[in-house]
């Protein structure tokens, strides 16, 4: 589902004041311009840190050192005193993380790191009035809050449960010892992911400051048989620029369709009482299309901090192009040529979904989409708009795969039917989306009420009708839980 960017264009104050000038000049709020300050110095610092504190060159606990104080100098620039929290989090779960039983780390990790981000949100909107009044730190504070019960989770896999008890994506991520207090430090507060995420695997991190990243990623596709002898050192410069481009037309979208079309248009007199429905419908899909920059943006320029740093390398493609998405947050292009709601939240803020699906989804034994929308919702705030969001985004998401397993077959007989299917399903799912997100970035209630009664609540009414009328069947596709060894040992058996 739909996102904010942690520390992303929405701050409203932060902790320096020293470009002012360049704010007042620009006529972009301070906190906008302290965050794009932030992120490209870091830009630089991690090529800086790549070239000259290589692994080849320096030793992990210097490299784990650097990026940290770094790291924290960037949140104390950002968000000046409110930055304690962050360090009062982090400090609270090393202490469960070094006296918990392995058996129960993850759960008392997970409680008091949801529970503390929680309190911090109420206490942002609803004792300082929507944060109106109070520095939106809450962004570092999300992405740590990922990153604790993501190694939480890892620790009790690797050193809690049986070998066999695991998936196979489990215990390729499985942590099977304690990280020091440094490893700690540098993997949750690190200078390239604590602005703007993204969040990431402890095993993958600790190979990119030890050096074996990118060896790891190549031997996983058998390099030898693709004819080489000895392990490539491929850049990341190219896919840096790349992403840099990207950012700058994002940016540029930002600064010219964002201000053209505010999400307070939604509400306006003429919108709600004058318009036609079927120009409703066009208008509400443009205003969230002008949403969408500022996450490319964020998302984007945070991708390719880390990647100027050397991390993020995923392997090599079917075309033999090494690949540097393994952080990546959204592809674009399929965002924007979605043809189902579950295509659409797959490429959307994917390594937070990323997160919820191995922490919650895997997990839960009951009612995981329910499940995994609430705690989504509690990730991202308290704002009732995020509420109206993800409930509706289960009704639409159950509605949606309902449709698809009754009626997509039999437009897989001919290329001009599927070309015909795709067209349609492309056009309802940006629909469904737009009026899915809206409450996300109007946030309040009344103005969310206010734009549901004005669209007569017609997705709601179109999602329950199908959902009552139209038969459930089951995915063959799609299996929630993740095999383990024993569950495959028994098939075997079988």
């Amino acid at each position: 589902m739909a996102a904010e960017p942690p520390s992303s264009l929405s701050y409203r104050t932060t902790g320096s004041t020293c470009l002012h000038p360049l704010s007042e000049l620009l006529g972009i709020p301070l906190d906008q311009v302290n965050f794009v300050a932030c992120q490209v110095f870091a830009l630089f610092a991690a090529l800086w840190f790549r070239i000259y504190l290589s692994p080849g060159k320096t030793s992990p606990n210097v490299r784990h050192a650097f990026v940290t104080i770094f790291g924290i100098y960037f949140v104390i620039f950002c968000f000046g005193w409110y930055s304690i929290h962050l360090f009062v989090l982090v400090l609270m779960c090393y202490g469960i993380m070094v006296t918990a039983n392995v058996s129960s780390i993850h759960r008392y990790s997970f409680f008091v790191a949801m529970g503390y981000l929680t309190i911090c949100h109420i206490s942002r909107i609803y004792i300082f009035h929507y944060g109106i009044l109070t520095t939106d730190f809450s962004g570092p504070l999300m992405i740590v809050t990922q990153k604790i019960t993501t190694l939480a989770f890892q620790v009790h896999d690797g050193l809690g449960r049986r070998a066999e008890d695991l998936s196979a994506e489990q215990h390729r991520l499985a942590v099977k010892v304690k990280p020091s207090f440094l490893e700690y430090l540098s993997y949750l507060l690190n200078f390239m992911s604590v602005i703007a995420g993204p969040c990431n695997n402890f095993k993958d991190y600790i190979d990119f400051i030890e050096g074996r990243h990118i060896h790891t990623k190549l031997l996983e596709v058998n390099w030898k048989q693709r004819g080489f002898h000895s392990l490539p050192e491929p850049s990341p410069i190219r896919a840096v620029i790349r992403k840099l481009c990207m950012t700058l037309v994002s940016l540029l979208l930002f600064l010219t369709l964002t201000k053209s079309f505010p999400v307070t248009c939604l509400v306006d007199d003429w919108f709600v009482h004058k318009a036609n429905f079927l120009t409703r419908l066009c208008y509400l899909y443009i205003v969230m299309q002008a949403s969408k920059p500022k996450y490319y943006f964020a998302w984007t320029l945070a991708d390719a901090v880390n990647n100027a740093a050397g991390f993020g390398f995923s392997g090599v493609d079917k075309n033999g192009n090494f690949c540097w998405d393994l952080l990546s947050n959204l592809n674009i292009w399929k965002i924007e040529t979605a043809t189902s709601f579950k295509m659409y939240l797959e490429n959307w803020n994917i390594q937070t979904a990323t997160w919820l699906k191995r922490v919650c989804y895997e997990r839960v034994p009951w009612y995981p989409t329910v499940l995994t929308f609430v705690l989504s919702a509690l990730w991202h705030g308290v704002y009732p708009g995020y509420y109206f969001t993800f409930l509706t985004g289960i009704l639409i998401t159950v509605a949606s795969r309902t449709v698809r397993n009754n009626y997509r077959c039999y437009f897989l007989s001919s290329k001009a039917l599927k070309v015909v299917y795709d067209v349609v399903t492309w056009a309802v799912t940006q629909l469904a989306v737009s009026y899915t997100v809206a409450p996300f970035v109007m946030l309040a209630v009344e103005p969310t009420i206010s734009l549901y009664k004005s669209m007569y609540f017609y997705l709601h009414i179109i999602s329950l009708l199908i959902i009552l009328f139209l038969p459930i069947k089951p995915h063959a596709h799609i299996q929630r839980q993740p095999q383990t060894l024993n569950s495959v040992n028994k098939k075997k058996k079988d």
